[in-house]
């Protein structure tokens, strides 16, 4: 009789191991095709059947769960203690979700439009809203409930009952203290019982938007960077032809025979060609940052916004070029409406940037250098950070920082090469603007 080597006996087990992987792969691939295979011909059926379920169990609030589950509990320790107040729970449970179904039933025939007048307002002015609702069908509708939400409110009204072609009309008021987008709508018709254990609803409408927008000051035409410029501003830059004539220097070889001045070369017996300052269109760069920890309060970031919307606003009117951005993107700028309407969409972010200066630098990437870079900040805008974003641009740019501070006294200084204006209120801003043109 002979016996197996050890690394005979090794192979032989590695081998049975092998085959014994294998088959358990082959097993796993087979399982794995017999669920697909099955997933794919269940998963239409559980579509269909979620698409018809998925209505009816929405109907259910949460507290028609919390009875369903109280009358479900109720039974079973009935049947399982024997005790007959449980039984008599169940019932009462039951009863009321039976008696509840009874008012999802039913349809309506409404004809519901929303309107908001006006639709732009200032903030602190009043606004109205008017919900009308009539029965376009040809039978009489019972009488129901309308829901409208209204920015973070909601406006609830009980329709009465209504004769075929009736119409019935709701006012109410919007909340415009502050600067806001607010949403009126959808209109909700609402079906289910006092308790609100079942609830059915009905959109009849889609929403609408109302513009709230910032207070904001008239500024004079003649503040800095504000004027109308018809032959553009000059620059440090030296060219051969342009408006803004500089100097005069000696002719070389190659210039424009165009440019000589002969007057000046009859006198100096040597040909003078004439030099001019480059001379570019005015444009504007109005930035908001809209960082919430460089404000001090809420009441400071809305000034922040007004400040920006009367200088945005006054260049329109000027027809100067403009440019006006905050971290949420560029700002429409055709019309004063336009701009006022985006403003209204402004709202604080939280470390969208690193710095003040990235958020300039990557928002003005793919832009042309502007001739006058305003910046409206808050109180808490460091210093350091102010001058590194003001040295983002040339020589060329004129850079004007305006720092919204309600504690500080409002004035103007130097912080280096751009000017610093602090305004406490929105009706300090055109006399600061007025004596930094100066």
């Amino acid at each position: 009789m002979t016996t197996d080597s050890p690394a005979r006996a090794r192979r032989r087990r590695a081998s049975a191991s092998d085959q014994a992987r294998i088959a358990a792969d082959q097993v796993g691939a087979a399982v794995a095709r017999v669920t697909r295979s099955v997933s794919d011909r269940v998963a239409p059926a559980g579509r269909a059947i979620g698409r018809r379920v998925l209505p009816v169990v929405a109907v259910v609030s949460t507290l028609g769960w919390i009875v369903l589950g109280g009358a479900v509990v109720s039974v079973v320790l009935a049947a399982w203690l024997g005790w007959a107040e449980f039984a008599y729970i169940g019932a009462t449970l039951v009863a009321a979700l039976v008696i509840a179904v009874a008012f999802v039933f039913g349809r309506s025939t409404y004809r519901v439009g929303i309107e908001l007048n006006p639709r732009r307002v200032v903030a602190g002015d009043r606004a109205l809203g008017r919900l009308t609702v009539a029965n376009s069908g040809s039978r009489p509708v019972l009488p129901t409930r309308m829901e409208v939400p209204v920015g973070e409110g909601q406006a609830d009204f009980t329709i009465p009952r209504l004769a075929p072609g009736a119409e019935t009309e709701e006012l109410f008021a919007v909340p415009t203290a502050r600067r806001a987008l607010i949403l009126a709508g959808p209109a909700l018709s609402v079906r289910g019982d006092a308790l609100g254990l079942l609830r059915r609803t009905n959109q009849w409408t889609d929403r609408i938007e109302l513009f709230v927008h910032p207070r904001t000051v008239r500024l004079a035409a003649t503040a800095r960077g504000l004027v109308r410029d018809l032959e553009g501003q000059t620059t440090k830059l030296i060219t051969d032809s342009d408006l803004a004539f500089h100097a005069l220097r000696t002719y070389e070889p190659g210039d424009d025979i165009r440019n000589v001045h002969w007057r000046t070369s009859a006198r100096t017996g040597q040909l003078m060609v004439r030099q001019y300052q480059e001379t570019r269109r005015s444009q504007l760069l109005l930035a908001f940052d809209a960082e919430r920890s460089r404000f001090a309060s809420d009441d400071e970031f809305e000034l922040g916004v007004a400040v920006m919307a009367s200088i945005g606003c006054q260049v329109i009117r000027e027809e100067t070029e403009i440019r006006a951005l905050w971290q949420g993107g560029a700002m429409r700028v055709e019309t004063p409406t336009a701009l006022l309407d985006d403003s209204c969409r402004i709202q604080p972010v939280d470390g969208a940037h690193p710095s003040l200066r990235e958020f300039l630098r990557q928002a003005t990437l793919r832009i042309a250098a502007p001739s006058l870079a305003v910046t409206v900040v808050g109180s808490q805008a460091e210093a350091a950070e102010l001058r590194a974003a003001a040295a983002l641009w040339g020589g060329d740019t004129e850079t004007i920082v305006i720092r919204v501070d309600e504690a500080a006294e409002p004035r103007l200084t130097r912080l280096g090469r751009s000017m610093l204006i602090t305004v406490s209120t929105l009706p300090e801003l055109p006399t600061l603007l007025k004596r930094a043109g100066r």
